[in-house]
């Protein structure tokens, strides 16, 4: 049978905003309510009947309200299934009557992390009973319909206001959102234990949008100067540290937007600020700032001139820390270590996906040479360089680079031939030239446009991944104008 009558229902939750209006509906239905604490006096103080569970258990609230409905005739109330022989004679013999409706919400533990409670207090708020009815609740919900939060109030009156039952699909729905509440809670204690935390973020990606950061920044980093970290500001902290894990080599990073508008390497640290710079001056103001190498008093002396939110780096020599807190508000982080997650979740539309991080790193033995013109050992750096730069950036992406340094980048763009345009168009912004430089493109070129357009500005090596069927077209192209193209066979595609 699908439906469902509610005679009795179970209300015990800790925030009470709208359960007037529901206690409503369950008067008009005659619905019998047992309740406990606070809820209890909640419900009697606007004169509406109600038992309370200690008197169904015979036994008292305890430990100051740890122990209040952990009790066999409460759960074998909820667990009790209908139409089952062997249930219905045992809720007989011992006088348990059936729940039909289980009203509960559990203790702020987030609310009461985020506002920075003591470790007791914090501790305090790890609900017991409450999310044990709430799980019990939802796996019978063959038979009890489950409200696991305020949230589902609106959910419930609807379904009142039809009459006292409910369907089997209403039931099944309601368990799914109890279940979602369970295991967001329980993800947030774990996180807690392990020495996480939840910080509310100034604003999520724009001021009208909330946001709180859940995980534990201390393993990653420590702040030694500047103002609180924003939503925002963790994305492209976390964008630099993923460019920079690609690098042995000393690497400075500059990251706007979650791409590199400027990245080189050089042995001198100074050198490699001043080309990582030259790659788009105009896009570093406001940025981020990465450096795998502790930062010395030279380079923060350029750094200085430069106007940017984050930096961030393993170290900084006294006199460079000095340098860069000169300016208030700019955030200066210590790394102590970084290690990208294996996994990646997303949410969208009603769910998440979930897929393995592109951990890829091509190595020289990795390439296949495709062309006659076979690359310089000079070119495979620089095409394994800007291989790299193109993994961690925005589809569709193309990277113009040389030297360990990138020229010009096209990224997030709806055609590979406007990337690279794009690319084109940036380097000769800033006077690099393309004489002998490479290309990496993130996907196969489907027809040879990029390869005549990249020959025609200079550049000599390409690497992608392959793979189009019109592969040879690109290929002849390069053969006849002595141009070197190698694959890899892996696509780096970041949406």
């Amino acid at each position: 049978m699908s439906n469902r009558q509610i005679s009795n229902a179970l209300i015990s939750v800790f925030n009470k905003d709208g359960l007037e209006t529901i206690l409503e509906k369950l008067v008009d239905h005659h619905i019998h309510i047992f309740s406990t604490g606070g809820t209890q006096k909640f419900i009697e103080r606007r004169g509406i009947t109600v038992s309370a569970v200690e008197d169904l258990t015979s036994y008292p609230s305890i430990l100051g309200g740890r122990v209040k409905t952990l009790h066999p005739k409460v759960f074998g109330g909820i667990l009790a299934r209908r139409e089952h022989e062997s249930d219905e004679q045992e809720v007989q013999d011992f006088d348990i009557p059936f729940f039909d409706l289980v009203i509960v919400d559990l203790y702020p533990f987030e609310e009461t992390l985020a506002a920075g409670g003591t470790h007791e207090e914090i501790i305090e708020k790890i609900d017991i009973g409450g999310i044990s009815l709430i799980r019990a609740a939802a796996k019978n919900y063959a038979d009890v319909t489950v409200v696991s939060s305020k949230d589902d109030y609106a959910t419930l009156q609807n379904i009142l206001e039809r009459g006292n039952y409910t369907n089997l699909e209403e039931r099944r729905a309601l368990s799914a959102r109890a279940f979602k509440v369970s295991s967001e809670y329980d993800r947030l204690i774990e996180l807690y234990m392990r020495g996480g935390e939840v910080r509310p973020l100034r604003y999520g990606e724009n001021p009208h949008q909330n946001a709180s950061f859940q995980g534990s920044l201390s393993e990653v980093f420590e702040q030694l100067h500047g103002k609180e970290l924003s939503y925002n500001n963790l994305l492209d902290i976390d964008a630099t540290l993923n460019y920079l894990k690609e690098f042995n080599e000393q690497c400075i990073a500059i990251i706007k937007h979650n791409n590199a508008c400027g990245l080189a390497l050089d042995e001198n640290q100074a050198n490699a600020w001043r080309k990582a710079l030259a790659g788009d001056p105009v896009s570093s103001f406001g940025g981020i700032i990465g450096v795998n190498r502790v930062v010395t008093e030279e380079t923060a002396t350029l750094m200085n001139e430069l106007f940017f939110e984050v930096i961030i780096a393993p170290g900084f020599e006294e006199s460079a820390l000095k340098i860069l807190q000169t300016k208030k508000n700019r955030v200066i982080l210590k790394l102590n270590t970084f290690t990208p997650q294996k996994v990646e979740t997303r949410t969208l539309l009603n769910g998440n996906i979930v897929q393995e991080k592109d951990l890829i790193q091509e190595q020289a033995s990795d390439l296949k040479a495709v062309t006659e013109r076979v690359a310089t050992a000079s070119q495979v750096d620089d095409l394994l360089f800007a291989n790299k730069i193109v993994k961690n950036s925005k589809s569709n992406t193309i990277i113009l680079a040389k030297d360990g340094q990138l020229l010009g980048i096209g990224c997030g763009m709806t055609s590979r031939v406007d990337a690279l345009n794009h690319a084109i168009r940036k380097s000769k912004e800033f006077n690099l030239s393309l004489s002998d430089a490479v290309m990496a493109s993130d996907a196969f070129f489907p027809f040879p446009d990029c390869v005549e357009i990249a020959d025609n500005e200079g550049i000599t090596a390409v690497i992608h991944p392959g793979g189009s069927i019109r592969d040879k077209e690109s290929i002849d192209y390069c053969n006849a104008h002595n141009m070197a193209m190698v694959t890899t066979g892996n696509r780096h595609f970041k949406h």
